[in-house]
């Protein structure tokens, strides 16, 4: 088992335990089976994305705490030079750097995605997710498919799309090479805000 699954694992059994909430309840928040839930939080199985952001948001916590087990303690301002935002490998080889990992209080979660190019995707079915809130992508390099429910939009370099993430989601590269984009999840605002001022 890889380390630092296990170390998130750990955290996310700890912060369940402590608001004594039960393995069923956190199946149904994150939207897995409670076997895959098991699995998960044993260390067993490796993490979505999505998963991590729902852990985070049923436990009131900041989603680099999860993953770092640190507390983000910078509230005026957070600078991230070039290849040093927090990685987060997740999904099928997708990589994410977190860009403001060490920020408090965030309305946002901003990530630098690089989606790997898969030839045995381009004629299959885009995985969907969903989760609350909304997200903004703007296409850097490459060029991204995403699957917003029943509707395919092609995105090249420049292109952006913004939608409510609550809706079922999902992208792969497409033209023979990886993509990178910067992916802005926002959190419904009415928590975040009750998150920022608790």
């Amino acid at each position: 088992m890889e380390t630092r699954i296990a170390e998130i694992a750990e955290r996310i059994k700890t912060l369940r335990e402590i608001l004594e909430l039960s393995v069923e309840h956190m199946a149904k928040a994150t939207g897995v089976s409670v076997d895959e839930y098991v699995a998960l939080e044993s260390g067993n199985t490796d993490f979505s994305f999505t998963f991590l952001y729902r852990c985070s948001d049923v436990f009131h916590v900041d989603l680099v705490e999860l993953l770092t087990g640190e507390n983000p303690r910078l509230s005026f301002y957070s600078v991230i030079r070039k290849d040093k935002g927090l990685p987060i490998k997740r999904r099928e080889g997708f990589t994410y750097q977190h860009l403001a990992p060490l920020f408090k209080g965030k309305y946002a979660e901003p990530f630098l995605v690089t989606a790997p190019f898969h030839q045995q995707e381009q004629e299959q079915p885009i995985h969907l997710s969903s989760h609350e809130g909304q997200e903004f992508d703007f296409v850097l390099e490459g060029s991204l498919k995403v699957a917003m429910e029943n509707h395919i939009e092609i995105l090249h370099e420049g292109d952006a799309i913004y939608y409510n993430s609550g809706h079922g989601h999902g992208m792969i590269a497409i033209d023979g090479s990886d993509c990178t984009f910067l992916a802005v999840v926002l959190k419904d605002h009415k928590e975040a805000e009750e998150k920022h001022n608790g």
